[in-house]
C-alpha cells in the first residue's frame, strides 16, 4: 500500500491518533490481544472501530491519509475501511470543524423546544452541517441521544491533542455557544442532581437504583460499603451449576425487549465449555432507541454494578472475556466505566486470579459510533469484529455462533444488574416479585408530557395509569391525547387504554410490546403527523439496508406518511392501504428488529387516529 500518494500520505496528528490504540509502529511487534491464536492472518481488525474514534476525535474527520495509515497497520484493504467508517453517523469522511454541537431533534425534545435551538444555531452559523464562526463550529441534527427526561438535549464535542466531550441537557442554543466559547470547561454550570433523573431517589423499597445518589459513582471502596462484591464473592462460593441454577429459578427474562429467559442462554453458554471453550460475554449498552435512557443512568450512577453483574455472569458461563458495548453519545458513561474497568482490575476483581483465586475474566470496552442498527445482538458482533454493523441472519443463535464465531452470552444492563441481587437473596425470591410470567422489578422511561419526567422502578404489575400517577400525572396541558410505549418501534395507546398491565403479557394482550419500557405521554396540543413522520424519518436513517424489505420500505413509508400529512392530493386516498401493505412486508420479510418493528408505531398510531384528532379537536384556542 502507497501511502505517499498525493494527499493521501497521514500527518503527524493522524499518526499519532492511530498510534495511540495500536501502540508505535516497529518492527516485529507482536498483537496483544487474546485472540490472536485464532487470527492466521494477523489480522487485528477489531481494533478497526477504537482507531476510527481515535482519529476523528483527534483530528475532527477521517482523512484518506489516516485511512490509509490505520489499514497499513491492520492489514486491512482501505475500501473496506472506508465502508465501516462511512457505516456510523458520528464519523465524518469530510473535512468538517473540529468544535461540533449534534443537536437532538427525537420525539421527546422535538416536542420540549428542539425546534427553537435548531432555529437560533441555523441563524448564527448557518444550515446543519455549514461553518461558521471562523470555521471552528458546525452543529448537525441528531436522533435521540438517551437524555429524554432532561430534554431538549444536545451533544458537544471538540477535537484535538485533548478531544473532550460533553452531553447538555437541558439546554439552549446560547448555553451550547457558551460551552464551545469555554473549551477548557472551566466555568462549566453544576451537574444535573440525580434527583432529576432518578424521583424515586432514596426510596428504601428500590432493588436496582437503590444505591443511586447514595454513592460516589468513581469509587470502588464506596461500591465495597454499601455491599460491592458480596454477591460476586457468594457466586464464586456457590460456583458456576448453582448461580446459573439460581437465574433459572428467578424466571428473569430480558430486558432489551426480546423478554427471552435470561437463564437458557446462560445454560447454553456454559453447557458449550467441552466443545468450545473460548466464549465470550457482551454486555449490550448500545441504549439508542428513541425515549431510552435507564441503561444511561445505571452506567453513569452505579458503573460498578455492573462490573460486578458481568463478572458474575462471566465467571458462571465460563466466558474469559467479556466486551461491553456501549453507544457512543454516552461520554459520562464511558469515562466511568472505564475507571471503573481499571480499579477492579487492580484491585483484582477483574483479569487473572480474581479474589485471589484460580479465576479469570476480563472486560473490555468498545465505544459505538451513532448506529441504532448496532443495538441487535449480531450487528453488535459485526461492529466488533471491525465489520459494517449489519445483521446477520438466525440461526444459528449468538449461544451457539457469536462473536468471533464462538458461543456468547448477550444481555443488555438492566438485565445484568439483576444478577447480583438474585445471587443475594435467591432466585425464588426474585421470582415472588412482580407477576408469574413478568418477575422481578422493571425500570421504566418516562418522558414527553410528565410531571416529573424520569426513569421509575416498580415490580411488575403496575398499569399505565399508575406509572403516570407515579411520575406527577401529564404535564403540558393535563389532557392526555396519548401515550408512546417501547419507543419509536413501540405503540401508540390512547386514554381507554391505561388500565393496561405493563407487564410482558399485559401489553401484549392488547397487541402491543413493553420493548425498551419507554412511556411517553403526549398532551392535546402535539400534532401527532409530526411524531409520526419524524418516526419515519427515523427508521428511514438507522436502516443499514442490508435487505430490501427495510431499506425500500422505510423510505415508502416517510413517502406515503407525507402525502397522507402534507396536504397533497395525488395519491392520498392509496395512503393507509400502502403503509399496512408495507408495514406487513417489513415485519414478514426483513432480516432483523429494525424492519420488523419499523411501522409498530405508525400502524398503532393511525389505528386510534380518530380518537387522537378527536381530543385535539375538543380543545378550545384559548385552552
Amino acid at each position: 500500500m502507497d501511502l505517499h500518494i498525493a494527499g493521501q500520505s497521514p500527518d503527524r496528528d493522524e499518526r499519532t491518533a492511530v498510534d495511540s490504540v495500536l501502540g508505535p509502529l516497529r518492527a516485529g511487534k507482536a498483537e496483544s490481544f487474546h485472540l490472536q491464536q485464532e487470527r492466521p492472518d494477523r489480522s487485528q481488525r477489531h481494533l478497526l472501530l477504537p482507531v476510527l474514534h481515535a482519529i476523528n476525535s483527534r483530528v475532527g474527520w477521517i482523512s484518506p491519509g489516516a485511512l490509509n495509515y490505520a489499514c497499513s497497520r491492520l492489514n486491512l484493504p482501505p475500501a473496506e475501511a472506508f465502508g465501516v467508517a462511512d457505516f456510523y453517523g458520528l464519523f465524518s469522511m469530510t473535512p468538517r470543524p473540529r468544535s461540533v454541537i449534534h443537536v437532538c431533534d427525537d420525539i421527546a425534545c422535538l416536542i420540549r423546544g428542539a425546534p427553537a435551538i435548531c432555529e437560533h444555531l441555523a441563524g448564527r452559523l448557518g444550515p446543519p452541517g455549514a461553518a461558521g464562526l471562523s470555521s471552528e463550529l458546525t452543529w448537525l441534527r441528531s436522533p435521540c441521544l438517551g437524555l429524554c427526561e432532561r430534554a431538549p438535549a444536545a451533544l458537544v464535542s471538540a477535537a484535538g491533542p485533548k478531544p473532550w466531550e460533553r452531553a447538555l441537557a437541558p439546554t439552549t442554543a446560547d448555553d451550547l455557544l457558551a460551552v464551545v466559547d469555554r473549551p477548557e470547561r472551566k466555568s462549566e454550570p453544576p451537574p444535573v442532581p440525580t434527583s432529576h433523573s432518578v424521583p424515586q431517589q432514596g426510596r428504601p423499597e428500590l432493588r436496582l437504583l437503590r444505591r443511586v445518589g447514595r454513592l460516589q459513582p468513581e469509587s470502588l471502596q464506596d461500591h465495597q460499603a454499601q455491599g460491592g462484591y458480596e454477591a460476586l464473592r457468594k457466586a464464586v462460593d456457590l460456583g458456576p451449576e448453582r448461580v446459573i441454577g439460581e437465574v433459572i429459578d428467578s424466571k428473569l427474562v430480558g430486558r432489551g425487549g426480546a423478554a427471552f429467559p435470561a437463564g437458557r442462554k446462560w445454560e447454553a453458554v456454559y453447557r458449550a465449555r467441552s466443545s468450545q471453550p473460548v466464549r465470550y460475554l457482551v454486555c449490550n449498552a448500545d441504549e439508542s432507541e428513541p425515549g431510552t435512557f435507564k441503561d444511561r443512568v445505571l452506567m453513569e450512577e452505579d458503573p460498578y454494578l455492573l462490573i460486578e453483574s458481568m463478572t458474575i455472569a462471566g465467571l458462571a458461563t465460563g466466558c474469559g472475556q467479556g466486551f461491553l458495548y456501549i453507544r457512543g453519545e454516552y461520554p459520562l458513561a464511558f469515562e466511568r466505566l472505564s475507571h471503573a474497568i481499571r480499579q477492579a482490575r487492580d484491585h483484582g476483581f477483574l483479569g487473572k486470579r480474581i479474589l485471589n483465586r484460580d479465576l479469570s475474566f476480563d472486560i473490555e470496552i468498545r465505544r459505538g459510533a451513532g448506529a441504532y442498527i448496532c443495538g441487535e445482538e449480531t450487528a453488535l458482533f459485526n461492529s466488533i469484529e471491525g465489520y459494517r454493523g449489519e445483521p446477520r441472519n438466525k440461526p444459528p443463535f449468538p449461544t451457539e455462533v457469536g462473536l468471533f464465531g464462538r458461543p456468547t452470552l448477550v444481555n443488555n444492563v438492566e438485565t445484568l444488574v439483576n444478577i447480583p441481587g438474585i445471587v443475594l437473596w435467591g432466585g425464588r425470591s426474585f421470582a415472588a416479585i412482580g407477576t408469574p410470567r413478568s418477575t422481578g422489578t422493571k425500570l421504566f422511561c418516562l418522558s414527553g408530557h410528565v410531571g416529573r419526567p424520569g426513569v421509575y422502578e416498580v415490580p411488575f404489575g403496575a398499569t399505565l395509569a399508575n406509572l403516570l400517577e407515579l411520575a406527577g400525572g401529564v404535564g403540558g396541558s393535563g389532557r392526555l391525547q396519548g401515550v408512546l410505549i417501547g419507543g419509536a418501534a413501540g405503540t401508540f395507546l390512547s386514554p381507554r387504554e391505561l388500565d393496561t398491565p405493563m407487564t410482558f403479557e399485559g401489553t401484549r394482550a392488547i397487541g402491543a410490546a413493553l420493548g425498551s419500557a419507554v412511556v411517553m405521554p403526549f398532551d392535546d396540543s402535539v400534532d401527532l403527523s409530526k411524531i409520526l413522520l419524524r418516526i419515519a424519518a427515523f427508521f428511514r436513517d438507522e436502516s443499514c439496508g442490508q435487505c430490501v424489505p427495510c431499506r425500500v420500505g422505510t423510505v415508502r413509508q416517510e413517502e406515503a406518511l407525507s402525502r397522507l400529512f402534507g396536504g397533497k392530493t395525488q395519491g392520498v386516498g392509496q395512503a393507509p392501504l400502502q403503509l399496512a401493505e408495507i408495514g406487513q412486508v417489513m415485519s414478514d420479510a426483513s432480516i432483523c428488529g429494525l424492519g420488523h418493528t419499523a411501522s409498530s408505531a405508525v400502524q398503532s398510531a393511525l389505528a386510534r387516529w380518530s380518537e387522537f384528532s378527536g381530543l385535539r379537536q375538543e380543545a378550545s384556542p384559548d385552552d
